[in-house]
């Protein structure tokens, strides 16, 4: 794929002009928004930061003004994976455009095998800066939460296109994610995204688009946001331990935290709830969005510590049918307790007795 570099393209028809020609619309199943305005597409692209000599992966390119921009920088190559075959006579008429530096792909990105389009040459050391390789994409709102948490996996573990060092990425969202993926501690928009994106990456949100900018409108505005992986996680752990805790801790967001690390343990077992705060340090009684990085590194290495020490723990989980049962069990004793309680006990008792509802 290499040539002479791209830093100007000939005379080609406008993005909507490219629409018009190939009859292109955007489908609402597939969340397709449409950016005409090529100031904002090349904004965007400046966002990524330094582009020369790198080999660009877009995703999602659809009509192709983003990848215009891209291919007006000085760039060593440029691969487009677009999953809709409608956009790929559009995409081929600007690769014929950039002298063969621009490849197309047909594919879906959540499954796409990147490798094969990657030259070694592009490998650089993890501890190293990010190596030449940039992921651009205006991605559609339907994917872009999944696909996000598949390439935190693929960071955590080092495969991927992260085998060749840190690869920085520039990606759209919704503007409401976005906030999510960047909000700090104490924060409305702080989330489990948050604490998944920020212990893996260095991570801005870089400006705002409206959705007016784009065809058709999306109810909402959209957030581009840049991130580049981080050379020692702030939790250096597996990524799905890492995430099956703080997807539980944030599981009750406005209750107190040991409600959530509550059922990540059988109800046999609940004394390792109490191991789990004792030992890392942290307030049961916190709320999730009020626990700081540090904190949630400690809660980890407690809990990847008792996964180590009962194994099953690991793969408990509290929603299985068998679990529920035993916890609709344990609800009809409380709930005989009670009658119990009111028949022959102290009525003085019956708040501090009767718990269904502290969980």
């Amino acid at each position: 794929m290499a040539g002479v570099r791209i830093t100007r393209l000939p005379p080609l028809p406008t993005i909507s002009e490219i629409i018009r020609i190939y009859r292109l619309q955007a489908k609402k199943k597939l969340s397709q928004n449409f950016l005409l305005d090529m100031n904002l597409n090349r904004k965007l692209v400046k966002m990524a930061g330094k582009l020369k000599d790198n080999l660009v992966i877009e995703v999602g390119p659809g009509p192709g003004g983003i990848t215009r921009a891209i291919l007006e920088k000085d760039i060593h190559s440029l691969v487009a994976i677009e999953k809709d075959r409608r956009f790929l006579p559009g995409l081929q008429l600007l690769a014929d455009a950039a002298d063969k530096e621009m490849r197309v792909s047909q594919g879906d990105i959540m499954d796409f095998n990147l490798d094969p389009l990657i030259p070694d040459e592009f490998k650089k050391p993890w501890e190293a800066a990010p190596p030449n390789i940039h992921i651009i994409g205006n991605l559609p709102f339907n994917v872009s939460t999944p696909l996000i948490i598949k390439w935190l996996q693929a960071i955590s573990e080092k495969n991927g296109v992260w085998k060749y060092g840190r690869t920085p990425l520039t990606l759209t969202f919704q503007k409401e994610v976005a906030d999510r993926m960047v909000s700090p501690i104490l924060t409305d928009h702080r989330c489990r995204l948050s604490v998944m994106c920020q212990h893996l990456c260095d991570v801005s949100l870089q400006f705002v688009i409206p959705g007016k900018a784009f065809t058709p409108q999306p109810k909402v505005d959209v957030g581009v946001v840049k991130f580049t992986p981080l050379i020692k996680p702030l939790i250096d752990l597996p990524f799905k331990l890492v995430e099956k805790l703080i997807r539980h801790i944030f599981q009750y967001r406005q209750k107190k935290c040991k409600h959530g690390a509550a059922t990540l343990f059988p109800l046999n077992q609940q004394e390792l709830v109490t191991e789990l705060f004792d030992r890392s340090g942290v307030s049961p009684d916190s709320r999730s969005f009020m626990i700081t990085m540090e904190e949630f590194n400690r809660l980890c290495q407690v809990y990847s510590d008792i996964c180590d020490r009962h194994p099953d723990i690991f793969t408990y989980n509290f929603r299985s049918a068998d679990n529920a049962k035993a916890i609709r069990q344990k609800n009809h004793l409380q709930v005989v307790q009670f009658e119990k309680q009111i028949l022959y006990g102290d009525p003085s008792d019956f708040k501090k007795d009767f718990d269904i509802d502290k969980n």
